[in-house]
């Protein structure tokens, strides 16, 4: 059996029957993919990833992380959900299907992942007519963006005729100790990890006068905090019900907005779209802050040796978003100071100390902790952390095949939580991106109107850049009209 780290186990006491902590997305394959045949198709791969066929073993009373155990029991019909969109099969009806898997937290008596494969996707832009749709939850526990690679290794192939795979190999049951020695060892391992906390606060110590020193001798700003965000309807109590949208653009188009800031990234690219849509979105509710918006963007710690690992390898820069900031390039060029200020500072401070926290929490504790902080409202009682995150995962820009059919586009969801109701996943793939969101229904209703406002926000800063750059501008959008259509519900 394997432990769960720290930061992977957080992910477990942060979830309730109202706050499902998974990770996933939507992927449109082309053409009629048989439903027996991509059944058959998984079985063979399955094994390919062995968490796919795990699940958690708990230690009495809490005492110590849970494990990853063999389940001997494992039955991928229990994992894999068949349906069809109402018609007409446009987006409203798979944006509104999507939606409601996401609202459903996984089973913990299983393996923690679901696939639900959408049959009658008939009138999708772009899309050909009797496409399908894969739907995937993988708890967050389990995976994170860049282990996520491995899953889709598992799903994927380079061609349209699929690899061979080695067969199964027969995997023994794991031996799960007694509860007695569970709870001896539960005992042993938080007691050690205690005598940790010295260390940890000691290495924080020397980051926090070493950025201080940065900042004086660079005489440059210190990086944005925790908790000098403004409040928003994102940082409110998030209800059940989750809502979800996203939008293409085209991938080269958005790369090339970067040459009208010098040195600015993708990233800050993205991030800047970003920040056009909430600073619409907002505005048009009268509720644009006077402090510009921050988000939470992770940074992968995974290592090359790291990169086949299951699991979360993660920390986190905040970034300001520029959104008090009406000029698109203006906008861009701050989000572009920002990062790399954030970025200075985060090559400063040991990313493995901030991690070895998470590694100190007891489990139990923190889950009495983030349960009591669900059912007390205490989001509502502080300044949020953060308002937002948004989080990159780059792909592969060849075409990929799904049991021979071809990946037309991939989006992504992951978690949200009471005080940080937004989370936007970026992906690209194949010379597209997109970019996806994920609320509560109580906090976005209108999820629709905030992704078209993402779309005109890349849309006005491509113009704009063209400008800067005394370029022509392009006949067609930015943004690929496949996720748009006014007559259908939202």
């Amino acid at each position: 059996m394997q432990a769960l780290s720290g930061l992977d186990a957080s992910f477990l006491f942060l979830e309730t029957n109202k706050i499902p902590m998974h990770i996933g997305g939507v992927a449109i394959l082309e053409g009629t993919l048989d439903f027996e045949h991509f059944k058959q198709f998984l079985q063979e791969r399955v094994h390919t990833v062995p968490r796919l066929t795990e699940k958690l073993v708990t230690s009495p009373l809490n005492v110590d992380r849970p494990h990853w155990s063999y389940d001997k029991d494992f039955d991928l019909n229990l994992h894999i959900h068949r349906t069809a969109l109402p018609r007409p099969g446009g987006w409203a009806e798979l944006r509104y299907l999507a939606s409601k898997v996401f609202s459903l937290k996984l089973d913990r008596d299983r393996p923690l992942w679901e696939f639900t494969f959408v049959e009658g996707i008939d009138c999708i832009p772009q899309v050909p007519e009797g496409s399908v749709a894969l739907i995937s939850k993988i708890h967050h526990s389990a995976f994170d963006g860049k282990s996520g690679a491995q899953l889709m290794s598992m799903l994927f192939d380079v061609s349209p005729k699929p690899r061979k795979v080695p067969p199964a190999v027969e995997r023994k049951k794991d031996k799960v100790p007694g509860a007695i020695s569970m709870l001896t060892q539960g005992a042993y391992n938080l007691a050690s990890r205690t005598t940790k906390l010295p260390g940890l606060l000691w290495e924080t110590g020397k980051a926090t006068v070493k950025t201080s020193y940065i900042s004086k001798v660079h005489g440059i700003d210190m990086p944005t905090l925790p908790f000098t965000a403004p409040p928003t309807r994102f940082n409110d109590i998030a209800g059940p019900e989750r809502i979800w949208d996203s939008s293409i653009l085209d991938l080269g188009r958005v790369k090339a907005i970067r040459k009208a800031v010098k040195d600015a990234t993708l990233n800050d690219v993205v991030l800047t779209i970003c920040a056009g849509g909430l600073r619409r979105y907002l505005m048009e509710k009268n509720e644009l802050p006077d402090k510009p918006l921050v988000a939470m963007v992770p940074v992968s710690t995974r290592t090359d040796d790291q990169k086949n690992d299951m699991g979360n390898q993660v920390t986190a820069m905040y970034i300001q978003l520029a959104t008090n900031e009406a000029d698109p390039i203006k906008r861009l060029e701050t989000i572009h100071i920002n990062t790399v200020i954030g970025k200075l500072y985060h090559e400063a401070v040991d990313a493995e100390s901030l991690m070895g926290f998470a590694e100190v929490i007891p489990f139990g504790l923190a889950g009495v902790a983030a349960r009591y902080y669900s059912r007390a409202n205490i989001a509502k009682k502080h300044n949020p952390i953060f308002n937002l995150i948004i989080t990159n995962v780059p792909g592969p820009q060849i075409p990929l095949y799904m049991a021979g059919h071809k990946l037309h586009v991939n989006m992504g969801t992951a978690p949200i939580i009471d005080g940080m109701g937004l989370i936007m996943p970026v992906f690209s793939y194949n010379g597209s991106i997109s970019i996806s969101a994920t609320s509560a229904s109580n906090l976005m209703p209108d999820m629709k109107q905030f992704v078209r406002y993402v779309r005109e926000s890349a849309n006005e800063l491509e113009a704009a850049a063209m400008e800067a750059l005394q370029q022509q501008p392009a006949d067609e959008p930015i943004a690929k009209n496949t996720t748009e259509d006014d007559t259908t519900k939202k």
